[in-house]
């Protein structure tokens, strides 16, 4: 099968390549995200495989049909960037890779949780500096804090688990309970409840229109203060503003983030020798309480090769007509946005 892939880097022709050894499907890479403006380069192909920053509202639906698309194969987890009533409408199918390495993006939480708790950030730029005081890089030992983790899917399960070895109390809230989770010792409590008591707060859910600015204002407001805020899920999930506020005040401890809201025209891309127009991510980069990472969680070895793998199978079994069969299609049916 013809696929035009679309937001690709070296890294992702590689794996692709080489996974594609099995599959044999015809591959074509372009460098551009899918926008308006180079929607037309997928004219003539059956599918199209794109990433968490690609463009797929009804109008590019409406194109990328108009040229012979009926496939859109998403080689990550998320679906907010998708008009799914509109793919629906058009006949399109748009399947994802659910489960890839849920280990690869926790590990990178507690990275960011570690990081930011003992400054090694600081720290690092110090010492390049041969500045090798200690002061100002006083961090608390994570055995015996309380860590709540919002979302209990395959990634939140992980993050529990690795906490929980940490020596660290976790709370838990989630759209549905899960009995290992809570055979862990990990009790499930209201929102409220989990940020009030919380000393590190993390993210683990999808971008919905209910968890669109999840923690809001009026969030931030309810958090133990002097908490940590961890995202590695959707940028969105978090009201930048507020949270630059409650940074601020104090009233939020520090931040990690390995997404943000407006990250579609920055990330992936090596801006180094250009100024930024983004005055909320300017802010956030010279905060001394604040880790960004673009985008990087998912990036493993492992990981890349299950995406690969499975990005591939879904678009066999499209052309086999086992799409449905897969447990890999999403819809505005299944899936309430």
């Amino acid at each position: 099968m013809r696929i035009a892939f679309f937001s690709t880097k070296s890294h992702d022709r590689d794996f692709f390549d080489q996974a594609n050894q099995e599959f044999d499907h015809q591959l074509d890479y372009f460098e551009p995200r899918l926008l308006p403006e180079t929607a037309r380069l997928a004219e003539g192909y059956e599918g199209v495989c794109c990433f968490v920053n690609d463009r797929l509202d009804a109008d590019i639906l409406q194109t990328l049909h108009g040229g012979g698309t009926r496939l859109v194969a998403l080689r990550c987890a998320g679906f907010n960037n998708v008009d799914l009533t509109k793919a629906g409408e058009l006949g399109m199918t748009v399947m994802r890779v659910p489960d890839y390495s849920p280990h690869a993006v926790a590990e990178h939480t507690v990275g960011l949780v570690l990081a930011l708790d003992r400054k090694i950030h600081r720290s690092f730029n110090r010492v390049r500096e041969k500045n090798f005081s200690l002061e100002g890089l006083l961090g608390f030992d994570l055995h015996g804090k309380t860590v709540g983790v919002i979302g209990t899917g395959k990634i939140g399960t992980v993050m529990c688990r690795i906490m929980r070895g940490f020596g660290c109390s976790v709370l838990a809230h989630s759209r549905s309970e899960r009995d290992d989770v809570k055979d862990m010792g990990v009790g499930y409590v209201p929102l409220k409840d989990l940020l009030s008591r919380s000393d590190i707060v993390s993210l683990h859910l999808p971008l919905t229109p209910k968890t669109h600015h999840l923690v809001d204002e009026k969030a931030l407001s309810g958090m133990k203060r002097g908490a940590m805020l961890v995202n590695t899920s959707r940028g969105k999930l978090v009201d930048t503003e507020a949270a630059i506020e409650a940074l601020k005040s104090g009233s939020l401890g520090g931040m990690a983030i390995d997404v943000y809201e407006e990250e579609s025209d920055i990330f992936y891309q090596d801006l180094s020798g250009k100024v930024i127009d983004d005055d909320l991510l300017t802010r956030l980069l010279i905060m001394p309480n604040v880790i960004v990472t673009g985008h990087q969680a998912f990036f493993t070895e492992e990981a890349m090769e299950s995406i690969s793998r499975i990005t591939l199978q879904n678009i066999s079994d499209f052309e086999a007509g086992k799409a449905e069969d897969s447990g890999n299609t999403v819809s505005a049916e299944k899936h309430t946005k």
